[in-house]
């Protein structure tokens, strides 16, 4: 047993009036020893459940987040003024809603922006379906990639994939753990605002619950994360609602204290309506090959709006509805379809 371990579980698991919160260097510590498994099994389940009731401070987050960066290795930077979007999506995957992040990725790519996705195959506890295995069934095997290969994928492409497992295996001890407790750890919310490039970079991030928004903001701040966009968006993930109001937050460079709050809703474009549900991987593969084929499809208002949307926020367009404009002329003059194809010849 691991004595040091032990009092920082009795900090955080004490209850709420003698328990607290951990520095950021005592998150860090106990990140790096459950990651290396310097702790008991006993002592990492008791230590996943008690912060989820407590909830993770930001301090403790960006604890947290300094230990996946001294164990993980990254991604060079592309150089020069370069920034990379890094879609932060959450590892359990989509279990009601129909993805379209490797759409809106595409879609990015294609209009010469650079952009980084990391994830994991099924995960707990949704075991919905992750964008590893939309990416596989498109035809790109992103398992495979060794992470030079990945670099090369970014530098060429204009899109990698950091597949965790892989490139961080210190990460899959916490899998059992996940499935066994029953619940989302604050390892899920890390895993959003987790970026593996070592670079410049532009941060989306999607939540579910208010106050998340609230410690991911703190843990940016105090890891001088300068540029983010955070959306309540489906199901925890970066892909935005149509069905109603997006809420979105921005922030810029050297603006900490004057971040943009944004509440855009899809029908005001003309692409407002039902979320279109996951029923099927192949019905969702035979949807996502028909809008690549720049034809209507059930997913098409939302990849135009998600497309549409990013293509402004990252400063490709002046106006979101020009972005939404640029969206369907990529698609529809096979843009996208190419881009995809480029990855598939790697």
């Amino acid at each position: 047993m691991s004595a040091v371990f032990r009092e920082l579980l009795k900090k955080i698991g004490s209850g709420p009036h003698t328990g607290r919160d951990l520095t950021r260097e005592e998150a860090k510590t106990a990140t790096l020893m459950i990651l290396r498994q310097e702790a008991t099994p006993a002592q990492i389940g008791a230590f996943m459940i008690a912060h989820r009731i407590k909830r993770p401070t930001g301090e403790e987050l960006a604890g947290m987040l300094d230990a996946y960066d001294e164990l993980c290795p990254r991604l060079s930077s592309l150089g020069g003024e370069s920034e990379v979007v890094v879609l932060g999506t959450p590892y359990d995957g989509r279990s009601r809603t129909a993805p379209v992040t490797v759409l809106t990725a595409l879609i990015l790519a294609a209009s010469g922006l650079s952009v980084l996705l990391h994830g994991a195959e099924k995960m707990p506890t949704k075991y919905g379906l992750p964008l590893v295995q939309i990416g596989q069934d498109l035809g790109v095997d992103f398992p495979a990639a060794t992470l030079p290969k990945v670099q090369q994928m970014l530098e060429q492409t204009g899109l990698g994939f950091f597949y965790t497992p892989s490139h961080f295996p210190d990460f899959t001890s916490l899998i059992t753990y996940r499935d066994e407790i029953g619940k989302r750890p604050p390892f899920a919310t890390l895993e959003l605002i987790w970026s593996p490039y070592g670079g410049n970079y532009h941060l989306l991030a999607g939540y579910v619950h208010p106050p998340t928004e609230h410690f991911i903001q703190e843990a940016l701040r105090l890891r001088d994360v300068e540029k983010y966009t955070l959306i309540k968006g489906l199901e925890g993930s970066c892909d935005l609602p149509r069905d109603r109001t997006a809420i979105i937050t921005c922030q810029d460079p050297g603006n900490f204290d004057q971040r943009e709050r944004l509440k855009i809703h899809a029908r005001d474009y003309g692409l407002g309506g039902t979320e279109v549900p996951l029923t099927s991987r192949d019905e969702l593969l035979a949807q996502i090959n028909t809008t690549l084929e720049g034809k209507p499809s059930p997913l098409w208002p939302a990849v135009l709006w998600n497309g549409g949307f990013y293509l402004w926020r990252c400063g490709k367009v002046a106006h979101l509805p020009d972005g939404i404009q640029q969206a369907q002329r990529l698609l529809e003059e096979g843009q996208v379809a190419t881009k995809l194809a480029e990855l598939k010849g790697l």
